[in-house]
């Protein structure tokens, strides 16, 4: 439920109609065996593979006293040492600094993050910001800036919990220096290739203003005001710091990447745009200043080089991992060191160490190696129509060796709603493959990646014409004779878990059975409750979302809570108690109503954790719920796990 755009993309129209192929090459395929729970949501083997600024060492997050750790080695060497040990909650968000390791760790998922550093043989653990309360973000770790090896550039909201101040840190001291007095309450910062904030953001959630300073010395001076509707997301400075490379859609339709000038205060130059999706990436070498590639997600993700050097390296690994996708990263400061990232839709991830120099690669993990990807099922994307004539793009997971026939369906809309899914291994799906249900994801309007139009068609219409386009997802499926009409439920997370209830509420004869996962219910409630930070967002939700006051019976009407005498069918609700976005009453007072009404409801709550559960054990006993729920009310195909 994060109030900010996310640029991603849809789809190749060659890849859609399929089911003519694919149903026959499905029956002749074997079925795989039930897989346990345990193994399709135990922590990974080891994944967020890096490589130190000198090249000497290699760093991975693998399991280490019950949770997700980080591990460090020399790249010659075969295993590494645990040089974190949280025994409370996974470690996902790590970094490099000089000789130093750099996490940020939060409590009971409450998102609040606090950075900490270590050294390399794990001692020396440094709390860097050991404020309660306080959210920590690193803004520039300036590692490729000489003579900041010690330092790297923070953002918290430690003065005033609804904006973020910048400063400067000493990873080895904790030593921290305000690098601006935010009299202004700016809320957002950049950085130039020196490591100076150049740009400062001002919001009151509608507009957005950007200010601009030449120097230190210098005032920040008003550079451009943008509507939520317009997007200018700065992506760096150019390398002579004169200019700024952004992602835009202003006077346009599908988001671009462009030069825009500072001093003239104008887009100069576009450096590349598609006519369908939107461009949201862009990559560049530190070393050679030169832009590499412009990317965005058609059905899966893609890149459009702007650099001869990179492409051809591009193409090498290409070529040696034919039918994966792989990603080129987490490299050395000299830039002749790689990490190379493979995976797919059958496969999660495998990692190799690639050098530059010599050409060769060295396998380096898988990072679920007891998940065989011959025993996974294929997703497929695929389109259809709105019932308002929009074209919806999403994916269809059947499960695989069984007929695409009167099959029971679990429908899974995305969270945000500003965000998609794209194409890719995703364990949830899988899982519920496995257990033979087909599951379809699909891109309602709102959803982020197909130009300015499609997202603002979502505006104001939650439980209307979103939910709408959800509902035609499981006609479609009817129609091509895949789902059972009598077996289809719905699941989903944050705003899919809106959506989940909005299902069952509003179309109370479409679904057989529901999961709701730190969903929202009450629109007003959660108004109320977003986290302090989001304040400035407040009035951009009033527009897209709605007024508590101006349109407080459009919130009203599509509000779950207060429509549970139209629920029909059994419903399985999961919540963390910590969580942050949609806060724990938007659940509590869900099942309430329920009870008040006579109508049964599971309920699990995690004290432990935030929005969504994080730690393995948690995860397992929600996945396992969630298999006894459809088992009972889904009706799935029916086979002992395998040991």
């Amino acid at each position: 439920m994060k109030p900010v755009q996310v640029r991603l993309l849809a789809m190749t129209a060659a890849a859609i109609f399929f089911f003519a192929a694919c149903n026959t090459k499905e029956t002749k395929e074997e079925k795989p065996p039930v897989i346990p729970v345990e193994t399709f949501f135990k922590n990974p083997e080891s994944f967020g593979w890096r490589i130190s600024p000198d090249g000497e060492y290699i760093s991975y997050l693998s399991p280490y006293k019950g949770h997700t750790n980080v591990f460090v080695r020399k790249i010659s060497d075969s295993t590494g040492i645990p040089v974190t040990g949280d025994t409370l909650r996974n470690i996902y968000n790590y970094s490099w600094k000089g000789s130093r390791i750099l996490y940020l760790q939060d409590v009971g998922g409450d998102e609040n993050y606090q950075l900490f550093s270590v050294g390399l043989d794990g001692k020396d653990l440094k709390a860097l910001t050991p404020f309660p309360k306080v959210r920590t973000a690193i803004m520039d770790d300036m590692r490729y800036i000489p003579g900041k090896e010690k330092e790297v550039l923070i953002q918290m909201n430690k003065r005033d919990p609804r904006f973020f101040d910048p400063y400067s840190i000493n990873i080895e001291t904790g030593e921290t220096k305000v690098l601006y007095q935010n009299d202004k309450n700016f809320d957002g910062w950049y950085t130039d290739h020196t490591g100076l904030i150049r740009i400062a953001t001002k919001t009151d959630g509608v507009n957005t203003t950007f200010y601009h300073r030449a120097s230190e010395a210098a005032p920040f001076d008003s550079l451009l005001t943008t509507t939520y509707k317009d997007n200018f997301g700065i992506q760096l400075f150019t390398f002579d710091n004169k200019n700024v490379y952004v992602s835009t859609n202003i006077g346009r339709d599908k988001t671009a990447i462009v030069e825009y000038d500072l001093a003239a205060r104008k887009e100069v130059k576009e450096i590349y745009s598609n006519p369908d999706y939107d461009v949201d990436g862009l990559s560049f070498s530190h070393k050679r200043k030169v832009l590499e590639d412009a990317s965005y997600t058609s059905w899966k993700r893609e890149y459009h080089f702007l650099d001869k050097e990179a492409e051809a390296e591009y193409n090498k690994m290409k070529e040696k991992f034919k039918g994966y996708e792989i990603g080129i990263y987490g490299n050395n400061n000299d830039e002749d060191k790689f990490i190379v990232w493979t995976g797919n839709d059958k496969l999660a991830s495998k990692y190799y160490f690639y050098d530059k120099k010599t050409g060769d690669t060295k396998f380096l993990a898988n990072s679920a190696p007891w998940l065989k990807e011959e025993e996974m099922a294929a997703v497929k994307p695929v389109e259809y129509k709105s019932r308002d004539g929009l074209t919806i793009h999403g994916y269809l997971t059947l499960p695989k060796g069984v007929k695409a026939k009167n099959l029971p369906v679990v429908i899974n809309p995305h969270g945000g709603p500003w965000a998609r899914d794209q194409w890719g291994f995703n364990g949830e799906t899988q899982f519920l493959a496995n257990r033979g249900y087909a599951v379809l994801q699909m891109n309602f309007r709102g959803s982020t990646g197909y130009g300015k139009e499609f997202w603002l068609k979502g505006a104001k219409q939650w439980g209307k014409t979103m939910q709408d386009d959800i509902s035609d997802g499981v006609k479609y499926l009817i129609d091509e004779g895949i789902a059972d009409p009598k077996r289809v439920a719905i699941y989903g997370a944050s705003y899919g878990g809106y959506a989940t209830l909005a299902g069952i509420t509003f179309t109370p004869d479409l679904y057989c059975c529901a999961v709701d996962y730190v969903g929202v219910s009450n629109m007003f409630t959660f108004m109320k409750t977003i986290p302090p930070y989001w304040e400035p967002y407040k009035a951009m939700f009033a527009e897209l979302v709605g007024d508590p006051v101006k349109d407080s019976a459009l919130l009203a009407e599509a509000s779950p809570v207060f429509h549970v005498d139209k629920i029909k069918v059994p419903l399985f609700i999961a919540q963390g108690a910590n969580d942050p976005r949609v806060n724990k009453a938007e659940s509590d007072q869900m099942v309430e109503a329920l009870k008040k009404k006579g109508i049964t409801v599971e309920y699990m709550v995690k004290n432990d954790e935030g929005h969504g559960f994080a730690n393995e054990n948690n995860q397992i006993d929600f996945y396992k719920a969630m298999e006894a729920f459809f088992a009972k009310h889904l009706a799935p195909v029916k086979e002992e796990p395998k040991k």
